[in-house]
């Protein structure tokens, strides 16, 4: 056994609050699944979401399934956390007929693995007519910011109080002081990020009633295959499932439907051109009901690629960056990735 101050300094012995787990070099870890749960039926508590004349509450956190964790090892603070929540919410417009309409607020994926601005957040009536529909709308241009503030803020506290004696101060070492905790960096499994500097989207401005703030998204991108290929990895059943992993209804023709990734992305295919062209109806099931994009994809076949182009119009501004994510990751690098279709030619002849 080494004295103090020479040898490998993971097996050193030294004076510890802890008398154990020398330097931190040991596993340990906190449960903070209670925890969580309680301050998430604290956080949307009655929580008010008001602009102008239309005030709406959550009320209750109907479902909160999943758990979190906070581990150190070798001195370094890992955060696992992974929930689906289902809210309860209500509302009425103050200057209409005062009628309370109800609805439902799903959260399917907060965990460490996305940003907060990835975090989808779907808004459900339980009864659609004109009023309710207004409210939804409300819901969706400027709830789910104070959602997501809300979120942080469970995310920050969760940082705040599970870091507490979990790394404890070596010898001749005080404890650290709370600005250098903040300043301290903090691992979230895929992403790094200072442990005060949760990423909070809001801009607490957005349109209010039916009227929806849309953007145009445009992108190009190459494909090491022919124009008939990747046409077809656009366009066939059994090449989609394959490239997004989940069952698909396509009927590719002019007025027929698509569903893909569990119903989540669903339209229609307005024209169709082979190797040429695809005009799409396109939304995600979270939209406001109604509401569809224009999805525009072209194909040019170069000398030693193809190139496809497409231009989305008619985004929901709030889901722009993460349509933008999506199209490469869900699309253009599985399906690369699926049918080698990023490898060169010459390589696959």
């Amino acid at each position: 056994m080494a004295k103090w101050g020479e040898g490998d300094p993971r097996w050193i012995v030294e004076e510890r609050p802890d008398a154990t787990n020398v330097n931190n070099w040991h596993w340990t870890e906190k449960n903070a699944t209670p925890w969580s749960k309680e301050r998430f039926q604290q956080l949307y508590k009655d929580f008010k979401i008001a602009k102008n004349e239309l005030e709406c509450t959550i009320e209750s956190v109907e479902k909160c399934s999943g758990e979190a964790t906070v581990n150190n090892r070798k001195g370094k603070l890992i955060f696992f956390y992974e929930w689906e929540l289902v809210l309860k919410w209500q509302g009425c417009i103050l200057n209409g007929s005062n009628t309370s309409h109800e609805g439902k607020i799903t959260i399917p994926n907060l965990s460490e693995e996305n940003d907060l601005d990835e975090v989808e957040i779907t808004i459900t009536i339980d009864k659609s007519n004109e009023e309710s529909e207004i409210l939804k709308q409300f819901m969706y241009n400027v709830g789910r910011d104070q959602i997501r503030q809300q979120l942080g803020v469970y995310i920050k506290e969760l940082k705040e109080e599970y870091s507490k004696n979990l790394i404890l101060p070596k010898k001749g070492e005080t404890s650290v002081s709370k600005e250098e905790t903040r300043e301290s960096k903090v691992n979230f499994g895929y992403h790094t990020a200072s442990a005060d500097n949760t990423k909070v989207t809001s801009n607490g401005n957005g349109p209010v009633g039916c009227k929806l703030d849309v953007r145009t998204l445009k992108m190009v991108v190459e494909f090491q295959c022919n124009a008939n290929d990747l046409y077809n990895a656009l366009t066939k059943a059994e090449m989609i499932i394959a490239f997004t992993k989940a069952p698909a209804k396509v009927e590719a023709f002019k007025g027929g439907e698509f569903q893909l990734y569990g119903d989540n992305v669903h339209g229609k295919f307005e024209e169709l051109v082979p190797e040429k062209k695809l005009l799409l109806s396109w939304r995600l099931k979270s939209w406001p009901s109604g509401h569809y994009s224009n999805v525009l994809i072209e194909l040019e076949e170069l000398q030693n690629c193809t190139q496809l182009k497409l231009e989305q119009s008619g985004i929901p501004a709030a889901e722009y960056e993460t349509m933008k994510k999506n199209w490469y990751r869900y699309y253009w690098h599985s399906i690369k990735q699926t049918f080698g279709f990023g490898v060169p030619l010459a390589d696959i002849l």
